[in-house]
């Protein structure tokens, strides 16, 4: 094939998109529209399923309305992961919003997991560690506080799922309920090792097995949407988690490269091959994709606020009127105020998992400027990469995966020339900025177009793969390492309460 698209739909947590991607992976249309964040209660956070699949339907006909359907050879699907739905079998409706990654609701049950002892259990089958942040939990909530949901589910009544396998439901006009593996992976249900739903768990949340999707291939057949839908039948060949999908998109294809994705959070992904790692330093052991049922695994560490910091300082301080704002103030910050911001607003993430750690800005005199205060909430997502960085390479130098040496980045906050500057320096290495923003979703367009033919294989992405942009180190390393000593004291002292 030399003509045709593959489109593409992101389904992300503070907006959902839809792209045509051409041969050479050059978006070609693009369509978006933002989604509503519903918070019930302190540490609640919420969306709309219902809206969700609007915003799935109207950026899709919008980019499709530039392209003839005849041209779409595939779809691929990426999503917010964790992100819990249930939903009734035989309508498609929501049965209740869905319960986003960083809702913190479930941590008393979580507190109650680790007492009784199931931290070695969860880290050998599924690679996680026991946080609110994993789907198990938040479903385990929905059926405890939903009268007869767990019921009906037992009846094979209800439908669970991450935010691709009610997609892939309402695409299909309820033909699959299906998911993939890197999506299934981020469950706290799933054995990554055997590729199967685990038993031991799923007895321990009361899940009814009737009510789990089926799991697939990364690249695999997710049926076809539907012709009332978009006008035509369009072949959906590809589904894969965000990060996964942007560590593809990004050409990680031998172990030891490793990706990091700016966007509300930040999650960094290493490839480790053919080898699920145990992690001795708390990073999370996931799947990269799985092909042909031969899974490749992944480290992940999650950093909960990167550009929802920013977002903060805006729309909660008010000290920027804008995202872009943020990098002319801090070019204007005391290099030397010592001003650090822990942005712990839910919790700590890897490495430490702290749920019950609060945000704090350390280190204030009254000579502190806003300027240095944005600078400080730029910087702490260079520190806390550091710390992600630091672990994951503790971790695959045990198994003999060597370092990379650089950093493949991409996200909204990478267009932020000092923020990715001192990325760089605090890292202490190369920091590459890809060549398409929309890496996330250019990894989906991969996969489903891997799948029929349309993209070539891995070692030909790889070759192709080049930055639009590299930062490389300036700082000198006793100012790195006195830097990042200050910050890993500000840390601790969130952490005490003594903040």
């Amino acid at each position: 094939m030399s003509a045709g698209y593959v489109l593409a739909i992101d389904q992300g947590t503070t907006s959902t998109r839809a792209i045509l991607f051409d041969k050479a992976g050059r978006p070609q249309a693009t369509a978006a529209v933002p989604l509503r964040q519903i918070y019930p209660a302190p540490g609640q956070v919420e969306h709309d399923p219902e809206e969700i699949w609007r915003s799935v339907l109207e950026v899709c006909r919008a980019v499709l309305s530039e392209a003839g359907t005849h041209e779409i050879v595939a779809v691929g699907i990426t999503n917010q992961r964790e992100t819990t739905v249930v939903w009734d079998r035989a309508t498609g409706k929501p049965l209740a919003n869905a319960i986003v990654w960083q809702d913190r609701r479930t941590t008393p049950l979580c507190a109650a997991l680790e007492r009784e002892g199931w931290a070695a259990h969860v880290a050998e089958t599924t690679g996680l560690v026991i946080d609110p942040y994993f789907s198990a939990t938040k479903l385990a909530w929905l059926l405890d506080n939903m009268p007869d949901l767990r019921e009906r589910a037992a009846r094979g009544e209800v439908c669970f799922g991450t935010i691709d396998s009610f997609l892939l439901f309402k695409l299909t006009g309820g033909a699959l309920h299906v998911t993939d593996a890197t999506n299934a992976a981020r469950t706290k249900l799933f054995d990554i090792r055997t590729g199967r739903w685990d038993a031991r768990l799923l007895d321990r949340f009361a899940i009814p097995r009737a009510m789990l999707p089926e799991v697939r291939d990364s690249q695999s057949d997710f049926g076809s949407t539907l012709a009332s839908d978009f006008g035509a039948t369009l072949p959906i060949r590809g589904v894969a988690g965000d990060q996964q999908a942007a560590a593809h998109g990004h050409a990680c294809v031998r172990p030891g490269m490793v990706k990091a994705t700016y966007g509300t959070g930040c999650f960094v992904v290493a490839n480790t091959g053919a080898e699920k790692i145990a992690s001795a330093t708390r990073m999370l052991s996931t799947i990269l994709h799985q092909r042909d049922g031969v899974r490749t695994f992944a480290l992940e560490g999650a950093i909960f606020m990167a550009g929802a910091t920013v977002q903060w300082l805006r729309d909660n301080l008010g000290l920027i009127a804008t995202a872009e704002e943020s990098e002319t103030l801090a070019r204007h910050a005391d290099p030397n105020a010592g001003v650090y911001l822990v942005p712990a607003f839910q919790g700590l993430g890897a490495p430490f998992w702290d749920a019950d750690a609060k945000a704090a800005i350390v280190g204030l005199s009254r000579a502190a400027s806003k300027a240095d205060i944005v600078a400080a909430g730029l910087e702490a997502v260079a520190f806390q990469t550091r710390d992600l960085l630091g672990a994951m390479r503790q971790d695959m130098a045990v198994s003999g995966i060597g370092s990379a040496g650089t950093l493949r980045v991409d996200g909204g906050m990478t267009v932020n020339g000092w923020a990715m500057q001192r990325l760089a320096d605090i890292l202490g290495e190369t920091v590459e900025v890809a060549a398409i923003p929309e890496t996330t979703a250019l990894g989906a367009a991969y996969h489903a177009g891997q799948a029929v033919g349309f993209y070539e294989d891995d070692a030909v992405l790889s070759e192709t793969w080049a930055p639009a942009k590299v930062y490389d180190p300036r700082m000198g390393a006793s100012e790195r390492e006195a830097r990042y000593a200050g910050w890993l004291e500000a840390v601790a002292r969130v952490r005490s309460g003594g903040a």
